[in-house]
């Protein structure tokens, strides 16, 4: 049945499709598919678009009940920002001294237009965000201002900036000594004192190494930002500094526009020589030490710089068309140059030959030296510290000590007796405790030198020590109780070949001749070969004479010496004209005969007669000066008249019998007409202090080069002596003099300083409560290197420095000082300090183009101008105190130490991190920065050294 079906269905199917193929024939197939195809696509079509008009409708009754209309995209951007921004209300003040205010908002201005503005309004013209980052610097601002209000920055200027100065100053020293203990020449010597800087800087401060921000300029700028970033945090309120678009605009600006410009241009050392030059520009160059800085030169471009500019002024010289006077005139000028160029060519050869020479050793062992009389050396101050140093050595300062002891007895016993007098003519009896005080002090005296538990001993007569115990036990001591021992003990320094003989045959009498100002480097001497003179007393060509020649002179009659004024003229120096007289100087020896000319000012005639009239009492009244004329003193009429009456001066000071009457006069005749500059013997202050203390030269004229203290032992007893008969002296002269010579218990040279720490201790303990002294002493230590030399030199200055201060000042200094330090933080100055810097980086309003590098020539020419006039602007005092060699030295180690840009930069970030230390205690600064400097390789080889050197001892 079911097969049935089935083909009863196909057979219905088939016979359907049959009939229909006839009736519609064969095509009508492929219409019907078409039909059904267009059915459904028209529904689906039309489904489409009735959805889609229900939904737009739907979802507009949906806008309208929960949300704003909006438009949408690029059209909603434009839109808003074509619409008018409100206005942000901005404070101006920032410290609340409009003084200050005013030009900070006008760095702000300037600072916001030339780093932000150019660049932000290429890319839109909304303000917004201007307004939001100036807001942000006002507030910083404002945090800034206040803290620095509460800070007191009186231990930040008086203290830790001294400090650090101090340090740099000995870390650039201890290089410098282990640079010349290698003794090698280094292919590149300044890259080898950078590194060697910071070798000495990791060992000193321990904890941290600023060679990576020095020297490497990517380096520098990531501390820089980072600091900045650190800064921000601590100013901004913290939903400004979560902004980091910008929180780094704001940084930018203040590391690369700001502090990096600004820390480049003050560690530039052409900079610095300029700002050395301006601030001492009142000074004029002396050519001697012009000369002086050419003749200690070590750097040949210096040397090249200063020839290529003598040998331009010497063809524009000769190119020159003169005649008469004038012509003499630029003889001397052509004839300074050709010694000048001279020079400079014998040191560059020296230079480049590798056979630089010390001129100490150089004079000590092929040099002529001069002789200084052991007199003067007990009563020079510079001078007897070096035999006080030879006297250790040799085990003689028992000696030395003694005599000067004895000196300072004397004084304080004459004083004291002349004090008991005049209080004995006022009635007033204190005979028994006076007596008994001075016997004190000469029992303490015998005790410490002369008795048998005296260690050291003084080596003398026995007879003449028991004859001094027996008048001490039975008679009152007087002043002169110990003047024939002391006698003694001088024959026996001056005459056994142990101590002054000897003394004469080391190098510490060289040395002293040094500090002195009597050696002359031997290479430097001339020949007679005529070259012919310069002015001012300059070194010649002719030059074939010095000092050490003029001092060796025996004083027999066999030496004869003449001299006249030859020539006067009259030399403008810088604007300032003054008469020159040339002296012909004639000396004949039996075995020889030299000639040579000198020129002198009246002013050294006027300063030599001042010396020899105080050592010699009896020329005073023998010896007349032609006196001063304070008008038409340039006419030829009156110089001619002063000519003649200097020369009938001289010849009456070349008299034999004058000679003959004063032994002593001839060393002094001797330097006056030897052929150099002058060194005047008394500076303006000197000179002002003489006038002061005139009505006490008399007195004190057998003082003055005497010791005025005993031993510590003794030093109570005198003290109570002081304070029971009244003040030793209250003048402000004999207080200076008498601080020259105090003298310090037997003790050997010592080395209280560590080789390595930082100037942060305390100097002495009555040193810290005085600022200025301690100031003082702090940079005459580090940069005279003090502290290496006799510690009795040392007590000698910080006493004169005592009493400078106190004479000047008095008690109130630090309360001088503290007002000083807030006249320096007050309003007015802050805004004085802004505006220069705002003038320096945008003068006239303008931003300041980048300053192109000067020339080589110049700035070496600079650096030559900027030694010369720090080393003219030392006073002469300050040589005599500590010596010449030692002054020329520290001042020229100073000038060196700043002319490396990258100890500069070390320099500057110290005071800087210093200054953020102290503005913010409480931020813990100072382990910030020992991170920030963490990866210097310095620091990493300093700890590797140091583990490896405890590695052994903690294995043990």
């Amino acid at each position: 049945s079911c097969l049935q079906t089935s083909l009863s269905i196909w057979g219905w199917g088939g016979l359907g499709v049959v009939l229909f193929l006839v009736t519609f024939g064969p095509f009508a197939i492929f219409y019907f598919a078409f039909y059904i195809l267009f059915f459904v696509v028209g529904g689906f079509v039309v489904t489409l678009l009735f959805g889609k008009s229900n939904s737009e409708k739907y979802l507009e009754q949906c806008e309208h009940s929960f949300l704003p209309c909006t438009s949408v995209g690029i059209p909603k951007c434009i839109e808003e920002m074509k619409r008018e921004a409100r206005p942000i209300k901005i404070d101006r003040r920032l410290t609340g001294a409009n003084i200050i205010d005013e030009p900070l908002q006008q760095v702000i201005q300037f600072s916001l237009r030339d780093y932000v503005q150019y660049w932000y309004y290429t890319l839109s013209d909304d303000e917004s965000f201007l307004l939001e980052i100036r807001q942000a610097l006002q507030y910083a601002l404002v945090q800034f201002s206040a803290r620095s209000k509460e800070t007191d920055w009186q231990p930040y200027f008086t203290t830790r900036l001294v400090d650090d100065f101090g340090t740099h100053l000995r870390v650039f020293r201890k290089a410098q000594q282990r640079i010349a203990e290698k003794g090698d020449q280094m292919k590149d010597q300044a890259e080898e004192l950078v590194d060697t800087f910071f070798e000495v800087e990791v060992e000193m401060e321990k904890e941290v190494c600023r060679d990576l921000v020095c020297t490497s300029p990517k380096d520098e700028e990531g501390f820089l930002r980072d600091l900045c970033e650190v800064l921000l945090y601590i100013l901004l309120p913290p939903g400004d500094f979560q902004n980091k678009i910008m929180r780094y605009f704001v940084r930018e600006i203040l590391s690369r526009g700001i502090l990096l410009p600004l820390i480049n241009q003050l560690s530039d050392p052409d900079y610095i020589n300029q700002y050395v030059i301006w601030m001492i520009r009142d000074s004029n160059c002396n050519y001697e030490a012009f000369m002086n800085i050419i003749k200690l030169s070590d750097n040949i471009g210096e040397l090249e710089a200063v020839k290529d500019k003598a040998s331009e002024e010497l063809q524009y010289l000769r190119s020159l068309d003169t005649a008469g006077d004038d012509i003499n005139t630029i003889k001397n000028q052509i004839n300074s140059l050709l010694y000048v160029i001279k020079v400079c060519d014998s040191r560059i050869q020296r230079l480049q030959s590798g056979k630089e020479i010390d001129t100490v050793k150089l004079a000590a062992n092929f040099g002529k030296l001069c002789t200084v009389p052991l007199d003067h050396i007990l009563v020079d101050n510079v001078a007897l510290q070096f035999f006080m140093d030879y006297m250790q050595q040799t085990g003689g300062q028992a000696h030395l000590f003694f005599w000067m002891t004895v000196e300072g007895y004397r004084v304080t016993a004459q004083q004291q007796l002349e004090v008991l007098q005049s209080k004995q003519k006022d009635g007033k009896h204190q005979t028994n405790q006076t007596k008994g005080l001075l016997r004190a002090a000469a029992f303490g005296v015998y005790e410490q030198y002369l008795s048998e538990k005296a260690s050291p001993r003084v080596n003398i007569d026995d007879n003449l020590v028991a004859k001094l115990a027996e008048t001490l036990n039975h008679e009152d001591p007087t002043p002169e109780i110990f003047d024939d021992i002391q006698r003694k003990v001088y024959e026996l320094m001056l005459r056994d070949e142990r101590f002054y003989p000897s003394f004469k045959q080391n190098v510490l009498y060289v040395r002293m001749l040094a500090e002195l100002d009597m050696l002359k480097d031997p290479s430097f001497r001339g020949s007679d070969d005529g070259e012919g003179e310069s002015f001012n007393g300059s070194p010649t060509g002719s030059i074939n004479l010095s000092l050490d020649d003029l001092s060796n002179v025996p004083s027999d009659e066999t030496v004869q010496l003449h001299a006249y004024i030859s020539d006067t003229g009259v030399c403008n120096d810088h604007g300032k004209t003054y008469a020159l007289y040339a002296i012909t100087v004639h000396r004949r020896n039996p075995n020889s005969e030299e000639t040579w000319k000198t020129y002198r000012r009246y002013s050294d005639f006027h300063d030599f007669h001042m010396r020899i009239t105080e050592q010699f009492e009896n020329l005073a009244n023998i010896l007349k000066l032609p006196g001063k004329k304070t008008f038409n003193n340039m006419d030829r009429e009156f110089l001619e008249k002063r000519k003649k009456d200097l020369n009938a001066y001289l010849q009456l000071l070349l008299n034999p019998e004058m000679m003959k009457a004063s032994p002593a006069l001839a060393h002094y005749v001797y330097d006056f007409l030897e052929n150099k500059a002058y060194s005047k013997g008394k500076g303006d202050f000197a000179r002002k202090m003489d006038t002061f203390v005139n009505p006490l030269r008399n007195s004190m004229r057998n003082v003055s080069n005497a010791v005025k203290s005993l031993p510590d032992s003794l030093a109570e007893g005198m003290t109570k002596m002081s304070d029971n008969m009244g003040k030793m002296s209250e003048r402000l002269g004999q207080d200076i003099k008498q601080s020259f010579f105090k003298v310090p218990p037997l003790i050997q040279k010592t080395y209280s300083d560590p080789d390595h720490c930082r100037v942060a201790a305390p100097i002495d303990d009555n040193v810290d409560d005085n600022i200025p002294l301690r100031v003082m002493l702090l940079l005459m230590d580090e940069v005279f290197d003090l502290k290496e030399r006799n510690q009795w030199l040392r007590r000698n200055i910080k006493n004169l420095l005592q009493q400078l201060i106190r004479a000047t000042y008095g008690d109130t200094i630090n309360r001088k000082i503290v007002d000083h330090v807030d006249w320096m933080t007050s309003p007015e100055q802050v805004a004085d300090a802004v505006k220069r810097f705002r003038d320096a980086f945008w003068p006239n309003g303008i931003l300041a183009e980048a300053v192109p590098q000067r020339d080589k020539a110049i700035r070496m020419r600079t650096r030559v101008a900027g030694k010369t006039k720090l080393l003219e602007v030392m006073p002469d005092e300050l040589k005599h105190i500590i010596g010449a060699e030692t002054t020329r030295k520290g001042i020229l180690r100073v000038f060196e130490m700043f002319q490396h840009t990258q100890l500069n930069k070390r320099m500057v970030y110290v005071f800087l991190e210093r200054f953020l230390e102290t503005l913010f205690p409480q931020n813990k600064f100072h382990e910030l920065f020992n991170k920030l400097h963490s990866r210097s390789k310095q620091m990493q080889r300093y700890k590797q050294r140091l583990h490896s050197t405890q590695a052994p001892s903690l294995q043990k």
